[in-house]
């Protein structure tokens, strides 16, 4: 046995043998709401700091905007060494109607080998490994052969904006490679994301009295009929996928035929522009002619189309309409992304999945987005691995495995030291 891989295995089974003080720094963070909107992360923060205080780390706060505080800390002294960031958001989706729960969303109450609680998924129990981890290094004076940072950011859930995009153009974090504890598949983290196109796209007319409808005025709701049609023609645009990602696509078609079978029928979606139309408002009451129409919809985008080509397929299928209208992007903006599943990070990820589980591990794709496409952007190969029972996150009744967040601490702990001895 090496002695890395025997440090590997004494990090395993101190996990093992602790994994009660895991569940419960777990609990303590789903306890604490931290909801966004409003997106203040005072409060957990504040929890987050005592507990890397407590092991003996230095931390350093951030508020990129009113009550929104990103906390950071590192640990590891050589600094010629590589250095790999830890990174997870404190932020989660409110909680919706409390009547539709069948348990206190903000209870963290550990039942039949299940912690409950709204973020237990998206992603307390992930950032809760990963700050464990981080503490549980630092606690046994681990000689890191490089510098392992810890990013807990607040504003993943709204956009971003003032989490990790803030830390990075900000330069306050680095490193060769990062980890983001999203919820993922037991085996399978996600090293690709397809892209986002977010527009609004308003529809002017010309008003009149409802009575004289269709002869008099021009209906801005009636020709968003029309432009919502070509929009959602992006679908049948063929693309073709470049050859340098077609074996992730094609792993993450298998993911969906044989892992999350549930999705099997939308493997499709790899391929394609998704459309949706997300909101719809127009007109004033049923008497007048709208002058006004706008909706609101969510593109995403394969790998072989990129976001001015949607621009262009856009204008020229709304010109072709004759119609006065105007398009505005918002929200996330990025194209399909993906980081080389021979990349150290993911190498690291990836073979102590499979050390831990004695299971096949690969990385698959994600049709959504997340910090990740960040991450790339500033040239820092990343992935996603987090414990999640994904019926539920965004949802009512969220909850996660137990079992699950202890594997994925272990895997954190194994990564760590494959990464930074590589």
């Amino acid at each position: 046995m090496t002695d890395k891989q025997a440090l590997k295995d004494r990090l395993i089974k101190e996990i093992d043998d602790r994994q009660d003080e895991l569940i419960e720094l777990c609990s303590q963070l789903i306890k604490i709401p931290s909801e966004n909107p409003p997106g203040d992360s005072t409060e957990i923060t504040t929890f987050i700091d005592e507990y890397l205080k407590d092991a003996g780390a230095e931390t350093a706060w951030y508020e990129s905007a009113d009550k929104m505080f990103n906390l950071v800390s590192t640990i590891g002294e050589k600094k010629e060494g590589k250095h790999l960031i830890y990174c997870g958001h404190s932020d989660v989706v409110p909680a919706g109607d409390l009547d539709k729960w069948d348990f206190d969303p903000n209870s963290g109450a550990v039942e039949d080998g299940w912690l409950l609680g709204r973020g237990a998924s998206d992603m307390k129990a992930g950032l809760g490994g990963l700050i464990y981890t981080f503490a549980l290094l630092k606690k046994m004076n681990i000689d890191l052969p490089g510098q392992l940072t810890l990013a807990v950011v607040p504003d993943e859930e709204t956009g971003g904006e003032y989490g990790v995009p803030w830390l990075l153009e900000n330069k306050i974090i680095h490193g060769d490679g990062s980890l983001i504890a999203e919820p993922s598949s037991r085996y399978n983290p996600t090293i690709g994301q397809k892209g986002s196109y977010w527009f609004k796209l308003k529809v002017f007319g010309e008003p009149g009295h409802g009575s004289l409808s269709p002869l008099a005025g021009n209906n801005a709701i009636t020709n968003m009929v029309d432009a919502i049609h070509e929009v959602r023609k992006l679908w049948d645009v063929d693309i073709k996928i470049p050859e340098e990602v077609q074996s992730l696509i094609d792993k993450s078609k298998r993911y969906m035929r044989e892992v999350e079978k549930d999705r099997e029928p939308f493997q499709e979606v790899l391929n394609r522009v998704t459309v949706n139309i997300g909101k719809i408002q127009g007109g004033t009451k049923a008497n007048i002619i709208p002058e006004s129409c706008e909706v609101e919809v969510d593109c995403r985008l394969p790998f072989g189309i990129e976001q001015e080509e949607v621009t262009a397929f856009l204008k020229e299928k709304l010109d072709a309409l004759g119609m006065e209208y105007e398009i505005t992007r918002f929200g996330f903006k990025s194209n399909a992304n993906h980081t080389s599943a021979e990349d150290p990070v993911c190498r690291a990820i990836i073979d102590n999945i499979s050390y831990v589980t004695d299971h096949e591990a690969y990385g698959v794709m994600q049709w959504a987005s997340s910090d990740a496409r960040v991450f790339r952007s500033h040239q820092i190969p990343v992935l996603q691995y987090g414990p999640a029972y994904l019926p539920s996150i965004h949802g009512y009744n969220e909850k996660v495995k137990v079992e699950d967040i202890i594997r994925c601490c272990k895997v954190y702990a194994a990564a760590v030291i494959d990464y930074l001895h590589e």
